[in-house]
């Protein structure tokens, strides 16, 4: 039996780039009418509503069974009987429900030309097929998908082709009905339709320029990323928009995986001692303009609340783009002497950046949320181990949780955080458009922040009589919700999301299948039953698992359904799993089908979504590692950001030769390609130095020199286009 996703994907091959549009259950033409009426979008502007119908010619008990499917314009009338006798049949009767079952596996209320496709090869050679002339030449014809829930609008040569395809079909017949609407006319021939094996060359070009057509993702990841991202983010159900630009509404499946993220990294801070607390999200200017140099860089996105009902505030009122200016004020309070070093906090929250042009959804939010540590130590030493601490967190969170591949490194003069010292970063790529994502980042604030803010202890190996003041080192570090966004772009298909077990709210989707018009009330419910026990033995070893019960959707309905959400594992259970006591899995990475003994079904499973977890980053990191390009000569540059890879060069660290970079990838790159005002700066910059330095060759100080501008080179750094 043909199902759902694959009629959809089959016609998508033929002409058709729509979505299949969704209903309330319908039984004939009037109450489609009606539904289609309540339906607010995805409707062509014009319309023709269709009639399929299935008759059982008498005939001789010696000749094959040879039912007639006539597909008409719903307001086509013609005579039956004329029919017939066109067809050399002597009584056209419409066929049973036992044969619309038995034959086309379907019921009344559902039929349609795609019904076809459920004929048994034995049979499709006998079926005779008439098309109504009425219909070749519309553009959006109505038919039901395989169930009355769903319309899909297609073209007359859309139809044609896929009757076709058909294989084994051999009797179809063009007709004008309306011309048999009296009284039997004498026998006329009806021209039989060539159709052509392939789409009209004018289908083929209609479906490249729009894309190819998935249930519910009609983007290419490919040929249309940035749709394709949005198509994804909302259609999973992982977020919405909201009616104020730039923000968004996080929905269950993307704040489930954001509170995983929550609960590791918070365990691992614990760990080295760092606890939580809040601060307020306003600000006030005298606080935010405390340290210049480091609200310099956020300063114009910085949003202000400037009165409160309808009186002016006397000051207005920062809400915070970060928490420095915001909780150091406290620090120099709460840190009287060196016993209260370390001063080790974190706080959960959300932050405000307004000024950019093209938000995106989880990359570039106005409001995001995130953590935000501060901590303050007596040394440069302490401080500095605890960054490279919180940074392997940083990289376990997307390698372990989100089997994302990340490159650990230290950031360039340039490119560091305003006010600070050092700061480490893992870096992101997302290989699409071949361009890195800064992931997480980790700063050494020196003591800069501390001399500001004048956070003082007396030095405990002065003398009694001279204890000099000394300003403690800091550090600072921040994850966000951007994570989820690299998680998306990195795993995600043209079928939808693609989300690491670890990080799954359902790992485990369970749905019952082959429940047939055969089966007895009794039966149906032994797999119903199975699958509710199926749920309960996972959920009891810790497996999220669920199962989908719905019974107004077909099972092909659902496999797409969970594909778009992303569920990383399928089952399948139906009458003869039951008898061969066991289920059938079905991974969304790679779609590969298992059959799994029942007796052995939670320690295969186990083991299972250990696998896809393992096999995700694999694969990740072998699309990194060879996108991951060594350059040793400027004119290789250009060419390899083009070929979507990022660059390992020999440089100099010179801030100057950076800009130099950015401005000559930039002229360079427009040659070639158009810049995206999407996709932020064509040209290139740099990402990190990495803290694990190519050897092959290594650089050698004095004789390597920098790809750029040919001076000296320090060390590898990591170059490319970025978000």
């Amino acid at each position: 039996m043909v199902d759902f996703d694959a009629l959809i994907s089959k016609l998508s091959a033929l002409g058709f780039n729509n979505v299949p549009v969704e209903h309330a259950a319908v039984e004939n033409v009037e109450q489609w009418k009606e539904a289609l009426g309540n339906v607010s979008n995805g409707l062509p502007n014009n319309y023709v509503l269709t009639k399929t119908l299935i008759y059982k010619p008498k005939q001789a008990k010696s000749e094959p069974f040879a039912p007639v499917v006539v597909v008409a314009k719903d307001d086509t009338l013609f005579n039956s009987k004329a029919l017939g006798t066109t067809l050399k049949f002597k009584d056209m009767r419409f066929a049973s429900e036992d044969v619309l079952k038995d034959t086309f596996q379907t019921v009344k209320g559902s039929v349609s030309p795609f019904v076809l496709g459920n004929v048994s090869s034995e049979t499709i050679g006998n079926v005779r097929v008439v098309i109504d002339k009425a219909l070749v030449n519309e553009n959006n014809i109505a038919f039901h998908p395989l169930d009355s829930l769903r319309t899909v609008f297609i073209s007359g040569p859309t139809l044609l082709a896929y009757i076709s395809s058909i294989e084994g079909l051999e009797h179809v017949t063009e007709l004008d009905l309306a011309s048999l609407a009296g009284a039997a006319p004498a026998p006329v021939a009806g021209s039989a339709v060539k159709v052509p094996k392939k789409p009209a060359a004018t289908v083929v070009k209609t479906e490249e320029s729009t894309g190819s057509s998935k249930l519910g993702i009609e983007a290419s990841k490919e040929k249309e990323f940035s749709k394709w991202y949005q198509q994804v983010v909302v259609r999973s159900d992982m977020l919405d928009y909201y009616d104020v630009s730039g923000c968004y509404i996080l929905r269950p499946t993307a704040y489930f995986v954001w509170q995983q993220i929550q609960e590791f990294f918070d365990a691992g801070i614990r760990a080295l001692g760092v606890r939580n607390c809040y601060f307020p999200m306003f600000v006030s200017q005298r606080a935010l303009e405390q340290e210049k140099d480091h609200i310099e860089g956020f300063a114009p996105e910085v949003a202000w609340v400037t009165r409160a009902g309808t009186t002016d505030l006397a000051v207005p009122l920062a809400i915070r783009p970060t928490s420095e200016t915001v909780m150091y004020p406290y620090f120099a309070k709460w840190i009287r002497s060196h016993r209260d070093l370390p001063l080790k906090l974190n706080q959960w929250c959300s932050v405000v950046r307004w000024e950019f042009k093209n938000p995106q959804p989880f990359l570039r939010t106005r409001e995001f949320l995130w953590q935000e540590g501060h901590c303050a130590y007596m040394t440069k030493d302490e401080a500095y181990s605890e960054v490279l601490d919180i940074l392997t967190l940083y990289r376990r969170i997307y390698e372990e949780l989100l089997a994302v591949p990340v490159i650990e490194g230290v950031k360039s003069e340039k490119e560091k955080f305003a006010g600070g010292v050092a700061t480490t970063t893992v870096e992101g790529f997302i290989p699409t458009t071949g361009r890195g994502i800064q992931g997480g980042t980790s700063h050494y604030l020196g003591q800069n922040f501390s001399k500001m803010f004048d956070v003082v202890v007396e030095d405990p190996e002065g003398t009694s009589t001279e204890r000099p003041k000394i300003h403690v080192h800091q550090t600072s570090w921040g994850l966000s919700t951007r994570t989820i966004g690299v998680m998306v772009m990195v795993h995600g298909d043209d079928k939808g999301l693609i989300l690491p077990p670890r990080v799954a709210e359902t790992q485990i989707i369970i749905i019952p299948c082959g429940l047939t018009y055969k089966l007895t009330d009794e039966d149906r419910r032994r797999v119903t039953d199975a699958c509710l026990a199926v749920e309960a033995r996972l959920k009891k070893v810790g497996i999220r698992a669920d199962t989908d019960l719905r019974d107004n959707y077909t099972p092909g309905f659902k496999y797409s359904h969970w594909e778009v959400r992303g569920v990383p594992l399928r089952l399948e259970i139906g009458p003869k799993d039951l008898e061969k006591q066991s289920v059938l899995s079905v991974r969304r990475d790679n779609f590969v089908k298992t059959p799994i003994a029942l007796d052995k079904l939670e320690t295969t499973l186990e083991i299972l979504l250990h696998t896809i977890q393992d096999d995700m980053l694999i694969r990740a990191r072998k699309t990194l590692n060879e996108r991951v390009k060594m350059v040793h000569k400027w004119d290789d540059f250009v060419p390899t950001l083009n070929s979507k890879c990022l660059t390992m060069i020999p440089w100099c660290e010179r801030e100057e030769c950076e800009e130099q970079i950015k401005a000559r990838s930039t002229r360079d790159a427009i040659n070639d390609e158009a810049e995206d005002e999407k996709e932020p700066s064509m040209g290139a910059k740099s990402l990190c130095l990495p803290h694990q330095q190519p050897q092959d060759p290594p650089i050698i100080l004095g004789q390597t020199k920098c790809v750029q501008c040919g001076h000296d080179a320090k060390r590898y750094a990591l170059f490319g286009r970025s978000y």
